[in-house]
């Protein structure tokens, strides 16, 4: 029988192993207290420079909504010459995936140089016939941290990211991952909202150097010359920056970013995010901007409408918190709205992969484009007011009466926050 000591000297090891790990992790949050005489549409290189990277002007941008955004993604994947780039979290088999492979498949037995980076995790659905074909046509297909002994520290590290790069040329962002929930028109439980962006211009460069990031991490390989890194002109009149740096110790570039914004807002905060679980700095920005006189609205799914009700419960748990400082938040009940979008003042707005919770802003690899233009943020704001004419508003006094059950269910799923 293992005496008491030998039993203590274990727990007492475990923990100073997990206080090793956390604190190899760990960084000091940003502190939502700046300000800023100017408004946000003078401040796009503070926004960039914050976040690790630079505004670029003489971009278009086309704002894709639920499954058009396939259309245009496969037809531009047929008309690559020379080199895709493709990036992504969730690939699960279906109508969809067969499509996609298919494609990939045709361009690379073309001489198309095709590199394709899924996270192992979210992606650990796909036919092993299907990873075996790709490659059989000339895919250049790995997995981003594979369970292995070399990753066992990060393997609760995701690749969140959604691209694609078409021959360094033109480039795709956004929230749509590879299963058929992502096809048709958000008309039901079965089939999911989301919003991306393709781009041309100058950005192009910094979306294809997120994927390089990663790509470098998982093979080694670095790649140059013009069907990768092209010259890019001006061909529209937007600024655009990326945010996807997580440096050390210091927060994640997008976390650095969305954190930012809240402060400079002087009109509007419009959020949309499928996974709202701000910590107490956000919800202190969100507090003092409606001080400020900021319409601050969050629109997310309901339990109802989640994949993943449990996240939503969780969620929950700063509802009172929210609603008393004067937030205000609806929950749609019909299917999930995945797309990711922050608008400011009507004229800056924020899309990507990021998750307005720990796992997005803390853990997982991430890209959020800031987009300053009058136009996209004045559609996305549309896609807003669409889906929040059938959301419910929650109602503080109504909030306060909900069953013990349901207070219950927020604050245990509460505690798995950060690994939700």
């Amino acid at each position: 029988m293992q005496s008491p000591f030998w039993l203590w000297l274990s727990f007492a090891l475990i923990a100073v192993l997990l206080l090793v790990i956390y604190s190899i992790r760990w960084h000091r949050s940003p502190i939502t207290a700046i300000t800023s005489e100017s408004t946000i549409d003078k401040l796009m290189p503070s926004l960039s420079g914050l976040s690790l990277s630079t505004s670029v002007e003489g971009n278009r941008v086309a704002v894709l909504e639920n499954g058009a955004f396939f259309d245009v993604l496969l037809a531009r994947i047929a008309a690559a010459q020379y080199s895709l780039h493709f990036e992504t979290f969730l690939w699960k088999p279906g109508e969809l995936a067969a499509r996609v492979a298919a494609a990939f498949m045709e361009r690379a037995r073309a001489g198309v140089k095709v590199r394709i980076l899924l996270d192992a995790q979210g992606c650990k659905q796909i036919e092993k016939d299907t990873v075996a074909r790709l490659r059989d046509a000339g895919c250049n297909v790995k997995f981003f941290h594979k369970r292995s002994l070399y990753t066992i520290g990060v393997l609760n590290d995701r690749d969140h990211r959604k691209i694609c790069v078409v021959d360094g040329r033109e480039a795709f962002v956004g929230g749509h991952c590879i299963t058929d929930d992502w096809l048709g028109d958000a008309e039901d439980h079965q089939h999911f909202s989301d919003v991306s962006v393709w781009l041309h211009g100058p950005i192009v460069h910094s979306i294809q150097g997120a994927f390089s990031e990663n790509w470098a991490g998982e093979t080694g390989e670095l790649f140059v010359g013009d069907e990768f890194f092209p010259v890019l002109h001006k061909v529209g009149d937007i600024s655009v920056h990326a945010a996807f740096v997580k440096p050390e110790n210091s927060a994640p570039a997008v976390k650095i970013l969305h954190h930012t914004a809240l402060c400079l807002a002087r009109k509007r905060i419009w959020i949309q995010n499928p996974y709202f679980i701000p910590k107490i700095e956000a919800i202190e920005a969100l507090g003092n901007a409606v001080k400020r006189g900021v319409d601050v609205r969050v629109l997310m799914p309901a339990t109802s409408g989640s994949d993943s009700p449990t996240v939503q419960h969780a969620g929950h748990r700063h509802f009172e918190t929210l609603l008393k400082k004067g937030v205000r938040l609806f929950e749609y009940p019909h299917t999930l709205l995945h797309q990711k979008i922050m608008t400011i003042d009507g004229c800056w707005s924020a899309v990507g992969s990021t998750n307005f919770d720990d796992r997005s802003f803390d853990t997982n690899d991430e890209i959020t484009l800031g987009i300053l233009d009058h136009g996209i943020t004045r559609k996305f704001d549309a896609i807003f007011e669409k889906h929040v004419q059938r959301a419910n508003e929650i109602e503080l006094e109504q909030w306060q009466r909900r069953g013990w059950l349901h207070k219950l269910h927020d604050n245990a799923a509460y505690l798995l926050h950060d690994v939700l």
